[in-house]
């Protein structure tokens, strides 16, 4: 079955007008629905989200400036376009001034229409997106940016091609920073869905009620904030790739919900009564024992089976001494070009280190030394303190200052001392950030406000 181009509401009391509408469109691969006066337009507008309004002006009940209203007060980014058999200039200005795509007299040539409505589609899904890539990290991975030449990486690279040409789920299973994103991001592109969007999430950045608005969407007025209809990621995946990461943090009642996309395919955004159909490949990630939590009764156990249908399992770097050099001169590589290189006795330092924060942790401490150090060549004095072997690199906390005659700025100096404990609690976790969050006693959403605060990467 071809998938629709847009979806599109028609509201036209004329009925073989509408018919003739619906007719056209369908023949142009779009969803149709069809209301007879707007009233019905209005209703509709209540129960999903469009790409496309098509509105007659005079209509019974509620006219189409009603329509257009209602359309730019609840999804202002649908496209709509006002259709009317008493054309005159002062309504197509209103109509403009309203927010209308365009304005067409009737009697109407079909070839018009269809290329005024082909335009407004293309337009949206433009639109779209844009809104998707200034959202997601413009990057291009494919399985050559997964870097290893160790046995466990090199049998994961004969793996991934082929769990990507099949259609299940997969969970991917390692270490904070160890590249989980990577990993699903080739899963997508080595896939037959690499042409439709590959979206993520991080179920642990987000309060249980923001989760389920983005990931399943929510109709307007269905919660304190909800100011229009808003279309969730899984709607936006339609096609391609989700990938949910940190999946053991996301809540016991969005489990449930989860599992019903899993299942058969459907859900209903936020304060929807409209179920959705969508198909998606979830890839899934976790640093924790999912096990361990069904046995706490904080993940289902029939989700985990859904979701580990193919598992990945990303070794710890540790574990996989012999790919440090090559990420370490890839990193410097991405940050100077050829102009440095590391010595032997650094790359050693390099090599033992214990890598709590796995990759990510590796390619923070090469663009720090890449950036601080003018020499071409990195010594073992260019490495921070935790890396050749010290007690572990501490900033320095000044003692209080005296209160002089002038005064002090109190809240200045206790916004430095906090500002210095965010770096240390970073720098003790390799820039693992949930795990910064919890020596600071912070849950992690208060580090992350913290942190932003301070213009803290």
């Amino acid at each position: 079955m071809k998938k629709h181009k847009g979806k599109i509401l028609i509201v036209e009391d004329e009925k073989s007008m509408r018919e003739v509408l619906k007719i056209l469109l369908e023949g142009e691969h779009h969803k149709i629905a069809t209301a007879s006066d707007g009233l019905e337009g209005l209703s509709y507008l209540d129960k999903d989200i469009f790409d496309l309004v098509i509105t007659d002006i005079k209509m019974p009940k509620a006219n189409g400036f009603d329509v257009l209203k209602k359309v730019k007060e609840i999804s202002p980014d649908t496209i709509v376009i006002m259709i009317t058999a008493y054309a005159n200039k002062e309504t197509a200005i209103e109509a403009m001034k309203l927010g209308a795509y365009d304005y067409i007299s009737k009697p109407f040539n079909i070839d018009e229409i269809r290329l005024i409505v082909r335009k407004a589609i293309e337009k949206k899904k433009e639109k779209d997106e844009l809104s998707l890539l200034r959202e997601k990290v413009e990057a291009s991975f494919t399985l050559e940016n997964i870097i290893g030449k160790s046995p466990s990486m090199q049998e994961m690279f004969k793996l991934i091609p082929r769990i990507a040409q099949s259609n299940s789920n997969v969970l991917i299973i390692g270490e904070s920073g160890s590249g989980k994103e990577l990993v699903a991001s080739a899963v997508h592109n080595l896939s037959q869905r690499k042409e439709k969007n590959f979206l993520t999430i991080n179920c642990a950045t987000f309060p249980e009620g923001l989760l389920e608005s983005e990931l399943f969407g929510h109709m307007k007025g269905a919660f304190t904030g909800a100011l229009y209809n808003k279309q969730g990621l899984f709607e936006i995946a339609d096609g391609g790739s989700m990938f949910l990461d940190e999946i053991g943090e996301m809540p016991t009642n969005l489990q449930a919900k989860l599992l019903r996309v899993l299942e058969n395919g459907t859900f209903r955004r936020v304060g929807g009564t409209t179920d959705i159909k969508v198909d998606i490949r979830i890839i899934s990630a976790t640093n924790k024992d999912l096990k361990e939590e069904i046995a706490a009764e904080r993940f289902r156990e029939d989700l985990y089976y859904r979701l580990n249908v193919v598992p990945i399992n990303i070794p710890p770097l540790r574990e996989r001494k012999q790919d440090i050099p090559l990420l370490a001169e890839h990193f410097l590589r991405k940050i100077s070009g050829n102009t440095k290189r590391i010595t032997s006795d650094a790359m050693k330092m390099l090599i033992d280190n214990p890598w709590k924060g796995n990759v990510r942790e590796l390619d923070n401490v090469i663009e720090r030394v890449a950036l601080l150090t003018d020499k071409e060549e990195i010594t073992p004095s260019d490495l921070p303190p935790e890396i050749v072997g010290g007690a572990g690199y501490v900033i320095e906390m000044k003692g209080i200052p005296a209160i002089t005659d002038e005064g002090v700025d109190i809240d200045k100096i206790v916004e430095e001392i906090e500002r210095k404990y965010l770096l240390q609690a970073l720098e003790k976790t390799g820039g693992v950030k949930t795990e910064a969050a919890k020596l600071l006693k912070l849950s992690f959403r208060s580090f992350r406000h913290r942190l932003h605060k301070y213009g803290i990467g």
